[in-house]
């Protein structure tokens, strides 16, 4: 048997066997395709590529919606759960997929009728943004198995009957914030993105809260069957692992962060995991940590079936910028210079693509460490150089002038030039800084968790980008949020614009879709459920179990519920051994820098989607994706919007892509990126496509927030009449 893997090299070396081959097993091809969809991202190599190719560029005009499966785990009138993350993946003509509050349902995938659902979470418990499930069976197709994280348990349903796996774990799950530094008691530990199969394992990151005293982010792997821990992945290095020396001293014993929630992917002929990793916490500030701090913002290449370090490249040393791997890597083939290649491709923040050799690390394109600016911030010490990938070139813009400011109105481009001039900058990787700082790419910009679709017929690789700038503020915590009284609202008010301010906002209106209105929370959540949920976290929020003291939880809540007249009983707690350290913070993160009128600071496009060819580390095509019809200038090119989902390829010549706020889905022709098929929705979209066959029929389908009329929401899936 010719594995798919040989069939790749062959083909790329010219042979007609390939065709032959094909042909000879067009029943095998059959009977697989059904099965095209199997784990999050497509495959076990987070290609998110369909070989699929009924729907083709002829006739994708004709794409009409054939079903829509509505969950039904929120009741009528509830807030609806308007950003759903989930990719679905289907085995044997079931679809399995998690609802926004994360309920796990089997569908039908040919007619969207429910089959099972399993409620993981009780009444009240919070729901936190979970990308979709894990498949596994055993050798014999006797054992068949959904495993999904929800809270911080790791959990395993009967894949047929919906039903609790109780001899999975303890009576079914496994507690994830066991196994890790911290007390299990006083931290969070979740997932967003699921874990990946290698054999009989499943290996899993973790969310965490990006602040001081954050637990360190092992990535860990279970027994699918018994839920028993095989290995942990120290990606904070303990006393003689390598990488030790790249902190200060016993760092190990403090530091948190350094976390896959991005995701992996699995080469199983070679038995090795490849997962992003993001940046040490606290964010952007690092005097405490001082050095390169592996494993932070590295490509890691593991022992899949031991945690056994392989090889690691670093694309940010010391990170101050929050510049984490924001989405799985790419496993990919092609020829570059005369040789087939097996790489890892990996996009960034920053808008750069690593594409390193798969056995080495080794970079396939060359990379130069180029000297970055210094820090002002007294006792952070920045890092000398960082790397710069010299192909291919960013796919983002990664700097901006005062000529690249909007001009909407006179008073509007007056206050965004004069913020312009009044921050420190200078280019990429500038340091944050007292008197503020400009960060280009920001936070959200480059790419994000939706990631990379590779195309193995092209070499052609299609990745999502912002640009978007931010305006970082650094304070002193403590001075800058000293309460005014003793009050446990007073409290509350500064716990709020320590923590929560930077997403929710000042006005507590938050950031639609994704980001929720805490406006008149007292007349919808109860207390208690408000509590579970800044603990345990929720939506896009990490859970702050351990980082809050319970006087800082409580104050929140007299806050948030404007209990305004009840008084703090406690003392406020004292340093026992020497000065308490300064802390200094980015009171301004996550919020892309807009004038006074709300429009983007930053000239259009704000989104694009962008076609690499791998080959020639040259970009064949780059439009705008998305489109702010009142921000548009007249006869001009569309704007794009931010989005965060990302593309899928197909076989039939064809890019599918959705997730921006005017609640759209595209097919884009992949070779010269001209829109051959939008679709309206009818709520915001915030998730991946993906695509399937069933009795010869190809789908596509994706996950959609909820409505008034169904907040629970929905996926949609459509095909050829």
């Amino acid at each position: 048997m010719i594995n798919e893997n040989t069939l790749l090299h062959l083909r790329k070396i010219g042979f007609g066997l390939v065709t032959v081959l094909l042909l000879v097993n067009c029943k095998q091809e059959e009977s697989l395709s059904t099965n095209t969809w199997t784990t999050y991202k497509a495959d076990e190599k987070s290609t998110s590529y369909s070989p699929l190719d009924q729907i083709n560029i002829s006739n994708v005009n004709q794409l009409t919606n054939v079903w829509t499966f509505n969950a039904d785990d929120l009741d009528d009138g509830e807030e609806p759960a308007v950003s759903s993350q989930a990719n679905p993946i289907i085995i044997d003509g079931v679809m399995y997929a998690n609802s926004r509050n994360q309920t796990v349902y089997a569908i039908n995938a040919a007619t969207g009728e429910k089959l099972w659902d399993f409620k993981a979470l009780g009444e009240g418990e919070p729901t936190a943004a979970s990308r979709g499930v894990t498949y596994w069976e055993d050798e014999d197709g006797d054992d068949k198995r959904i495993l999904y994280s929800a809270g911080n348990y790791l959990l395993a349903i009967n894949a047929e009957t919906g039903e609790a796996i109780t001899s999975f774990g303890e009576n079914g799950k496994v507690n994830l914030n066991l196994g890790v530094r911290d007390d299990p008691e006083k931290i969070s530990v979740t997932l967003t993105t699921p874990g990946s199969i290698y054999d009989n394992l499943i290996i899993i990151g973790s969310r965490l809260p990006d602040y001081y005293g954050a637990p360190p982010g092992y990535v860990r792997a279970y027994n699918a069957k018994t839920g028993e821990r095989v290995w942990t992945f120290h990606t904070i290095p303990h006393p003689g692992e390598p990488g030790y020396e790249t902190w200060p001293p016993d760092a190990y014993k403090y530091a948190g962060g350094v976390n896959c929630w991005a995701g992996m992917a699995i080469d199983a002929e070679r038995g090795m995991v490849y997962l992003a990793l993001g940046s040490p916490s606290y964010d952007f500030y690092g005097a405490d940590r001082v050095g390169a701090n592996l494993y932070g913002n590295c490509v890691l290449a593991l022992d899949a079936a031991t945690g056994g370090y392989k090889w690691h490249f670093q694309t940010v040393h010391h990170d101050i910028w929050d510049y984490d791997l924001p989405c799985p890597p790419n496993l990919v083939t092609f020829e570059h210079e005369g040789k087939v290649v097996d790489a890892v491709a990996q996009a960034t923040k920053q808008g750069f693509i690593f594409v390193l050799d798969r056995d080495t690390g080794e970079p396939i394109f060359p990379v130069e460490e180029r000297e970055v600016p210094e820090s002002n911030l007294p006792g952070e010490v920045a890092y000398e150089t960082q790397p710069f990938p010299l192909k291919p070139a960013p796919f983002v813009r990664q700097s901006m002038t005062e000529d690249d400011l909007n001009h909407y109105s006179e008073a509007d481009h007056d206050s965004i030039l004069k913020k312009f001039r009044s921050v420190r900058y200078e280019g990429l990787f500038t340091p944050p800084d007292l008197k503020g700082t400009l960060s280009m790419p920001a936070t959200r910009g480059g790419a994000n968790w939706g990631g990379l679709a590779y195309d193995p017929d092209t070499d052609y690789l299609y990745i999502r980008g912002n640009n978007l700038p931010e305006i970082q503020t650094i304070v002193d915590a403590d001075k800058h949020f000293a309460a005014q009284n003793n009050t446990r609202y007073e409290l509350g008010r500064v716990t709020y614009e320590k923590h929560c301010v930077a997403c929710h906002g000042a006005d507590k209106k938050g950031v639609g879709p994704t980001i929720p209105t805490l406006v008149g929370l007292k007349d919808k959540v109860a207390e208690e459920e408000t509590l579970e949920k800044i603990r345990k976290g929720g939506g896009m929020m990490p859970g702050y179990m351990g980082v809050l003291t319970e006087r800082e939880e409580r104050g929140v809540l007299a806050y948030l519920y404007d209990l305004q007249d009840t008084s703090i009983e406690e003392s406020q707690e004292e340093i026992a051994d020497g000065e308490k350290p300064v802390r200094y913070m980015n009171i301004t993160p996550y919020r892309t820098w807009s004038d006074p009128s709300g429009n983007p600071a930053l000239k259009t496009p704000w989104n694009t989607l962008n076609a690499l060819n791998l080959s020639t580390g040259e970009y064949e095509w780059q439009i705008p994706v998305g489109n702010d019809e009142n921000l548009q200038e007249e006869d001009g090119p569309e704007t794009g919007l931010l989005a965060r989902s990302g593309p899928m390829v197909t076989a039939g010549g064809l890019v599918f892509i959705s997730g921006a706020e005017d609640k759209k889905i595209w097919a884009f022709d992949k070779k010269t990126g001209e829109m051959v098929w939008e679709q309206e929705l009818p709520a915001a979209n915030n998730a991946n496509v993906c695509s399937y066959s069933i009795d010869g029929k190809q789908y596509v389908a994706l996950s959609i927030g909820g409505t008034e009329e169904n907040p629970s929401g929905s996926i949609m899936a459509f095909a050829l009449p």
